[in-house]
């Protein structure tokens, strides 16, 4: 199997989340990359979610290593899904988030099926993580028992250099202001919900110090924040606003818990504003001292020849699914930048390096 002609494949896919056409088209081809071999291959579909494939080397739900990502991608140019290589780079829509790395995770079973690895493998591929991963929660809802000893999550970071062992929960608040409408000429006689709202987000810039291009970053980036996601208030420009609404986007620490963010918006919103906690989810934390991933970092570092440290990021990982299971999960991925944007590209070589990596670690678990 020739790599990066598989990625190349993968990346002229339009699979922009909810294309349903071109995800089946995906599914379809990347199944066709087992015809012939022993894998078992599910293309499971959900009355309300989008499909998953969970592909393996066997017919158990416990894996010793299950491969977890997605196939799908946020919208960009037709250009974009016309791949091209230039200066040891790939870009293109979705070389770096991510299908270059689940070019690898098929690279890596397809090894597996022809030597014969004594390895329960799995790969677990959804179509909808860039708007909320429903497919994976209905994946999980309809096979409880999945879960691994080990799961290697390709979907963080940039640097190939570093294992990222600590993501922060989102929690997604929405802050509701109800005033009552007046005439622009005469705000004594009404109250006005986007003034609510200001005082109540001015409070809380109190507790969340805003940070951006200009103030810089802070000295440790591993803190709580926040950020207005979005604002909406009144109806027309002579019309005091009688509702409004604000979406925060808050990130939180293992360290912080939900019931004190609570606390926190309870004493910051004025009276006439109230709080909704619209989702939540848990912060992965893995330990550096974990005998599992110091073995993966010191293959990493064995097969690339340089030093592997570990980092924190502020997004969050449907790997946590199964940390909460007590799943060993390992967060690294290849080199690139310009995720989401147009220059969108990943450093071939990195995603080389991955390949031999992943294989090295599959061999580890099975010859334990």
């Amino acid at each position: 199997m020739d790599l990066f002609k598989t990625v190349e494949t993968l990346v002229k896919f339009k699979t922009e989340t909810g294309t349903a056409s071109e995800i089946d088209k995906c599914l379809d081809y990347i199944a066709s990359c087992f015809e012939g071999t022993d894998a078992v291959v599910q293309i499971e579909r959900f009355k309300d979610a989008s499909p998953v494939i969970f592909i393996r080397n066997n017919h158990d739900m416990l894996q010793d290593a299950l491969v977890l990502g997605h196939i799908d991608v946020v919208k960009a140019d037709d250009k974009m899904f016309n791949p091209y290589i230039e200066d040891g780079k790939m870009f293109g829509r979705g070389t770096l988030d991510m299908k270059s790395f689940a070019a690898v995770a098929i690279h890596s079973m397809l090894y597996v099926l022809k030597n014969k690895l004594p390895v329960n493998f799995g790969i677990i591929l959804s179509t909808d993580e860039e708007k909320g991963s429903k497919s994976t929660h209905a994946f999980m809802e309809r096979f409880p028992a999945v879960n691994a000893k080990v799961v290697l999550d390709n979907d963080v970071g940039g640097d190939i250099t570093k294992i990222i062992n600590k993501c922060k929960n989102p929690v997604f608040v929405k802050l509701i202001a109800e005033g009552k409408q007046a005439h622009g000429s005469t705000p004594w006689e009404g109250i006005d919900a986007n003034e609510l709202l200001m005082r109540s987000l001015a409070n809380l810039r109190q507790i969340f110090p805003y940070y951006d291009l200009k103030s810089g970053e802070p000295q440790n980036t591993w803190i709580d924040t926040m950020h207005v996601a979005l604002l909406n208030g009144g109806e027309v420009s002579n019309i005091i606003a009688g509702h409004a609404e604000a979406l925060l986007d808050v990130r939180l620490t293992e360290t912080s818990t939900l019931e004190q963010l609570e606390m926190k918006l309870q004493s910051a919103c004025v009276d006439g504003v109230t709080y909704k906690i619209v989702s939540s989810s848990t912060p992965v934390v893995m330990s550096e001292t974990n005998p599992l991933i110091l073995e993966y970092k010191k293959l990493a570092e064995k097969i690339m020849g340089v030093s592997v440290e570990f980092q924190q990021i502020g997004g969050a990982t449907d790997a946590r699914l199964f940390a909460e299971k007590g799943a060993t999960v390992i967060m690294h991925s290849g080199t690139g930048e310009g995720m989401h944007g147009d220059g969108e590209y990943v450093v071939m070589k990195s995603v080389e390096d991955l390949a031999k990596i992943q294989i090295e670690y599959l061999k580890s678990l099975a010859h334990e």
